[in-house]
C-alpha cells in the first residue's frame, strides 16, 4: 500500500508541473516539493573522492626524494620538471642536503673497476669513451669512427705486430755511441732491468774501508733494534725489603716456616667471616699464591708491575715487594720448597726470583706475552720452565742452562693453563681456541685433544686433590669435571653453576680435603660448592668489581685468600 501511495503523491506531482504558469508577479514565489523515488539511495561520496584522487594523481608532480610510489606514474609525470620555487641556498638548483659530493648528487652505479679503467684510458688515450647510461658513446666522434671504437685494451693483432716491427725498426737506428753513453736515455732503456729479472752472476768487488766501517755499523744498529723488538721491555730489577729484620736471633730467615705448623685439614669447613685485608697493590691483583707445604706467607702478583709476599700467621704485614717488570704481572708460580718463584709479565718477560733476597736469578723471553708459567712439579725436574704464550705455543726452557729445550705447538689461540697429571708424566693445556689437549712432558706430540662444539674457551683449571679429576672454569658460566685417566672424559654428572664468569679469568680452587669448590666471579662475590651434591654452598661477597682468584691454606681447615680488580686481598675464615 505504501508504494501505491507514493506512486499516487507522484502522479499528483506530475500533473501539478504540467499546468501552465498563471501566478503574478506580486504574488509568494513558488515553493519547490522536494521528489520521492522508490530506488535505494547511494552514497557516492566515496566513488567521488575515488575519482578524484585518481584525476589528482595523475597530475600531481612526483617528489624527487621519495624512493616509493604507490600508484603507476606516466612517463610525463616521472620526466616532469621539479616543482616548486627555487631553494634559496641551493648552488647549481642542488639542496645542500641532497648533496653527497662537492659537485652536488653522485649517484652509485654498478661497473667492474676493469671496465672502468678500461674506458678512463681509452678516453684519455683516444678522446673518447662508452657512456654508462647507455650504448652511444661521448667524446670525440671523428677519432670513434677513425678509430673502429676500439679501446685500449682490444687493439687489433695486426695494429700489435705493426708496433712491434716498429720498435725493432727505432732499435736499428740508435746510435752505437749513445748505448755506451750512460748519461743517455738509449743507455738506460738498453740497460733496465725488470723487477724479476735474476741477479748478475759477477764477481764481487772488494768494498772500501769506509763502506766496510758504514756496513758494520748498520748490522750492529738492525741486530740491536731486531734485539729490542723481539724480546721483552727491560727495566732495572729493585727490590725492597719492609720487614723488621731478614734474620731473627737464631738466624733463621725471614721466609723460613714455622715449626710448630701442622695440617689440621683432614676434614674441612666453609669460612664465614673477614678476619685480614692486605691492602698495598694500587691497581688490580691478578693472583695469589700460598707459601707452599706451609702457607705462611702468600705471594700476590698486581697490575701495578708489582710483585708483593705478605705475612700470614704473625704481622700480617707486606714482607717484600719485587719490582721488576714494566706492565702487568700476569700469573706467579712458586718452586717446590717455595725459595724461589716465577713471574710472567705482560711487557713480555718471565723472570725467576729469589724469594728470599729478592735477586733475579733469570730472565726469559720470546717476544710474546706468557700467560701462564709452570715448573715441572717433579723434584728432580725443578730446572724446567713451561710457559703458554700468547703466540699459541708452550715453550719449555732449562732455567740452568737458559736454552729453549721444547716448543709444544699445536694450539690455535693463546695457551690459559698448564696443569701437570699422571704423576707430573702428562700436563694438560686449555686454550683460546675452547679446545684442551693432553701431552706427554717433554714430547710434543698431542696424545688426547678434546674439542666439541658446545665448548667454551676454559681460562682457569685446577686438580682434585685425589688427582683424579680436573675442574676447568667454563666461561658458559659454570665449572666442568674432567677425568685425569687414560680418557680424560667429561663427567656429565658433575657440574658446578650460579656463578658469572663469562669474560673473567675466575679461578676455580679445592678444599685440601677434596669435599668443596670454589671459585670467584664477576661480581666480586666467592662461591663455593659441594663436591659430591654439585649444590651451591655459600656465598661471600668478598671485593667490589670482580674477584679473580681464591685460594685455600694448605694447612688451615676453613681458612681461604681471595684476590680482586679492587687491588685487595682479604683473608677469611
Amino acid at each position: 500500500m505504501d508504494s501505491l501511495q507514493i506512486y499516487a503523491d507522484n502522479s499528483d506531482e506530475e500533473d501539478l508541473s504540467h499546468q501552465p504558469s498563471t501566478l503574478s508577479a506580486d504574488s509568494s514565489p513558488p515553493r519547490l516539493i522536494p521528489s520521492k523515488s522508490a530506488a535505494p539511495k547511494v552514497d557516492d561520496t566515496m566513488l567521488a573522492l575515488t575519482a578524484a584522487e585518481a584525476r589528482q594523481a595523475q597530475s600531481r608532480p612526483i617528489d624527487p626524494t621519495q624512493h616509493v610510489v604507490a600508484f603507476n606514474p606516466t612517463y610525463d609525470q616521472l620526466w616532469a620538471p621539479t616543482y616548486g620555487p627555487a631553494h634559496p641556498y641551493a648552488k647549481d638548483g642542488i639542496a645542500q642536503g641532497m648533496r653527497n659530493h662537492k659537485l652536488g648528487f653522485v649517484e652509485d652505479a654498478s661497473i667492474d673497476s676493469f671496465v672502468f679503467d678500461e674506458q678512463y684510458n681509452t678516453f684519455h688515450k683516444y678522446g673518447y669513451a662508452a657512456d654508462p647510461s647507455g650504448s652511444n658513446y661521448i667524446g670525440d666522434l671523428d677519432a670513434l669512427q677513425k678509430n673502429d671504437a676500439i679501446s685500449v685494451y682490444n687493439i687489433p693483432q695486426h695494429e700489435q705486430k705493426k708496433r712491434k716491427i716498429e720498435r725493432e725498426k727505432d732499435e736499428d737506428e740508435v746510435d752505437p755511441t749513445e748505448i755506451d753513453n750512460p748519461a743517455t736515455d738509449v743507455w738506460l732503456m738498453k740497460n733496465k732491468r725488470s723487477p724479476w729479472a735474476g741477479k748478475k752472476e759477477g764477481v764481487q768487488t772488494e768494498l772500501t774501508e769506509e763502506q766496510k766501517k758504514y756496513a758494520e755499523e748498520y748490522a750492529k744498529k738492525k741486530g740491536e733494534k731486531g734485539h729490542k723488538g723481539e724480546k721483552g721491555e727491560h727495566v732495572v730489577d729493585k727490590t725492597t725489603f719492609h720487614g723488621k729484620e731478614e734474620r731473627d736471633y737464631q738466624g733463621r730467615s725471614w721466609i723460613a716456616p714455622p715449626k710448630d705448623a701442622k695440617a689440621t685439614n683432614d676434614h674441612c669447613y666453609i669460612p664465614k667471616r673477614l678476619v685480614h685485608t692486605w691492602s698495598g697493590h694500587t691497581k688490580g691483583v691478578s693472583a695469589i699464591r700460598f707459601f707452599p707445604k706451609y702457607g705462611h706467607l702468600i705471594l700476590s702478583a698486581g697490575m701495578d708491575t708489582k710483585v708483593k709476599i705478605w705475612d700470614v700467621f704473625n704481622s700480617g704485614k707486606c714482607m717484600r715487594t719485587y719490582m721488576g717488570h714494566s706492565k702487568a704481572v700476569r700469573d706467579i708460580s712458586f718452586c717446590n720448597d717455595g725459595t724461589k718463584f716465577l713471574t710472567a709479565g705482560y711487557d713480555k718477560n718471565i723472570k725467576y726470583w729469589d724469594t728470599e733476597t729478592g735477586q733475579v736469578i733469570s730472565t726469559f723471553s720470546t717476544g710474546k706475552v706468557p700467560y701462564v708459567v709452570k715448573l715441572n712439579p717433579d723434584e728432580d725436574k725443578q730446572n724446567i720452565l713451561l710457559a703458554g704464550m700468547s703466540d699459541k705455543k708452550i715453550v719449555q726452557w732449562d732455567i740452568n742452562t737458559g736454552q729453549i729445550t721444547q716448543e709444544y705447538d699445536q694450539h690455535l689461540g693463546a695457551v690459559n693453563t698448564i696443569t701437570f697429571v699422571d704423576n707430573n708424566r702428562r700436563f694438560v693445556t686449555s686454550s683460546d681456541d675452547k679446545s684442551l689437549r693432553v701431552w706427554e712432558f717433554g714430547i710434543p706430540v698431542v696424545i688426547k685433544y678434546i674439542s666439541e662444539p658446545h665448548m667454551h674457551s676454559m681460562p682457569s683449571i685446577s686438580l682434585h686433590p685425589n688427582t683424579n679429576w680436573l675442574a676447568a672454569q667454563s666461561l658458559d658460566n659454570q665449572i666442568l669435571i674432567y677425568s685425569t685417566r687414560e680418557r680424560f672424559q667429561l663427567n656429565k654428572k658433575k657440574r658446578f653453576a650460579g656463578h658469572i664468569v663469562a669474560g673473567y679469568a675466575c679461578q676455580v680452587n679445592f678444599s685440601p680435603d677434596g669435599r668443596f669448590v670454589m671459585s670467584g666471579d664477576g661480581e666480586g662475590k666467592c662461591w663455593f660448592w659441594d663436591w659430591k651434591s654439585c649444590k651451591v654452598f655459600r656465598t661471600l661477597k668478598c671485593h667490589e668489581g670482580v674477584c679473580i682468584g681464591c685460594e685455600w691454606h694448605p694447612l688451615e681447615q676453613s681458612k681461604v685468600a681471595t684476590c680482586g680488580w679492587d687491588g685487595l686481598i682479604k683473608y677469611w675464615d
